[in-house]
């Protein structure tokens, strides 16, 4: 590559948003970066408590009866939940001007999409893994949920 080439490819390259580019090829190799650095910090996560066998375990509060979080767990107790399997927002329909995937009371297919799970603007289907009726969506629309999380509330069928 000549140097009129040369300058011509470092120009094409600053004038985007491009901050590394590498040509190799049996006659030579170019690599081009800009920008700063990148620098990578590791944190130590903190370490784990340790419990005496001394120490009595604090007993689980019992949430009194009537209350939602009382109704909450009996309705997770008369059937089984469809959690989350990634951290991101939930969504009930494809589009905030579309039906929902499903409702309350509806008996779904295996394989059928129930909601979708945005993470990182990526649109995840969460599919139905066996036939089963919905009991109990647990989330609004648009609402943040973590891993784990119960979705639906489900009975199979």
């Amino acid at each position: 590559m000549d140097i009129k080439d040369l300058k011509l490819l470092i120009k094409m390259i600053t004038e985007t948003d491009i901050t590394e580019f590498e040509l190799d090829n049996s006659e030579e190799k170019i690599v081009i970066r800009r920008g700063p650095k990148t620098e990578y910090i590791n944190v130590a996560a903190p370490a784990p408590q340790m419990f005496s066998a001394l120490q009595p375990a604090a007993a689980p509060v019992a949430a009194a009866p009537g209350t939602p979080v009382a109704a909450a767990a009996a309705a997770v107790e008369s059937g089984e939940t469809i959690n989350s399997p990634i951290v991101g927002s939930f969504y009930r329909a494809p589009a905030p001007d579309a039906a929902p995937y499903v409702e309350v009371g509806q008996v779904v297919e295996k394989g059928q999409v129930l909601c979708i799970v945005e993470a990182m603007k990526l649109m995840n289907e969460i599919e139905c893994e066996f036939r089963c009726k919905v009991v109990k969506i647990c989330k609004d629309n648009a609402q943040a949920v973590e891993f784990g999380d119960p979705l639906f509330v489900v009975e199979r069928v």
